[in-house]
């Protein structure tokens, strides 16, 4: 189950790449851009503000009634007859999760392969959490590496360290996020421990497999996080990068279209001095490879 495979990505990883983005994940990140990658199933997106109450959807399942002259979207009621999707002129609507098969992912990837070979890219697992699909995994990236396509996963590190070992044959590099040492921090921002995350990262690095590491930070989420996340870092061995990522709420409509509530609406947009200064404070410990995004 995947819900988008995006070419000529060029933030998750070398050179250009192709991005197959994965469904489900373990985390509930509350700054999460990509809310659609939370849950396996299949999910429909409705933007009310593009509707424009042409009326052409209602009739034609119980998910779209008219209600005071207006179209309403009944959630609830959606069975995934796409229907409505098919034929509204506005597109508000939009089926996110479509079950493919590793030959057809690999097939689709393969046709960018020209632009990877000549930018010293490749394909990006992402997702969600693509280790939660790990067979999938595995399978696609057989037909990848017969073509000797470069493979980066994309983990939150959430993951059994068997879901590592069995994709670790097949990966060039693993780009982990770290949200926060603390526990309690990273209990509050996604619900989850980030013991085994860390314990992973350690793992991938004593296997001496290139990592990147991302720390997207939250003002007054993860903030405080920073010095602690440096010093983490710098008892690896294998990390060749290490991004800092600026907080943004692009995402809001996504919930909104999903909906669901924005977990953290009164969250401040840090700004590009704000990232730098971040990032010079983890060079402040020690680190040399640090790149504010």
């Amino acid at each position: 189950m995947i819900f988008a495979i995006k070419p000529f990505e060029i933030h998750d990883g070398d050179g250009i790449r192709t991005t197959v983005f994965f469904k489900g994940c373990p985390l509930r990140c509350k700054w999460c851009h990509n809310p659609e990658s939370q849950l396996f199933e299949r999910e429909i997106l409705f933007d009310s503000e593009l509707c424009k109450h042409c009326m052409a959807c209602t009739g034609l399942c119980e998910a779209n009634i008219i209600q005071n002259g207006k179209h309403l979207f009944l959630r609830e009621s959606y069975t995934f007859c796409k229907k409505c999707e098919d034929i509204c002129p506005s597109d508000c609507f939009e089926v996110t999760g479509q079950s493919m098969s590793a030959e057809e992912i690999a097939s689709q990837v393969l046709k960018d392969e020209i632009f990877m070979r000549g930018s010293g890219g490749g394909v990006t697992f992402s997702g969600g959490e693509p280790l939660m699909q790990v067979d999938l995994c595995v399978e696609i990236a057989k037909f990848l590496k017969a073509r000797d396509i470069n493979l980066a996963i994309d983990t939150c590190g959430a993951v059994p360290k068997s879901s590592i070992d069995q994709i670790l044959p097949f990966t060039d590099t693993f780009l982990f996020d770290i949200k926060a040492i603390d526990e309690a921090v990273h209990l509050s921002c996604t619900g989850v421990s980030n013991k085994q995350i860390l314990e992973n990262i350690r793992y991938v690095d004593f296997l001496g497999v290139p990592i990147e590491i991302r720390y997207p930070y939250v003002p007054s989420m993860n903030s405080g996080e920073a010095e602690k996340i440096a010093y983490f870092i710098k008892e690896l061995k294998n990390v060749k990068r290490v991004r800092v990522l600026a907080y943004h709420n692009y995402a809001e409509r996504k919930y909104e279209c999903l909906g669901r509530p924005y977990p953290i609406p009164n969250i401040p947009i840090p700004s590009k001095k704000e990232i730098e200064l971040v990032a010079k404070k983890m060079q402040n410990c020690g680190l040399k490879n640090v790149v504010p995004a």
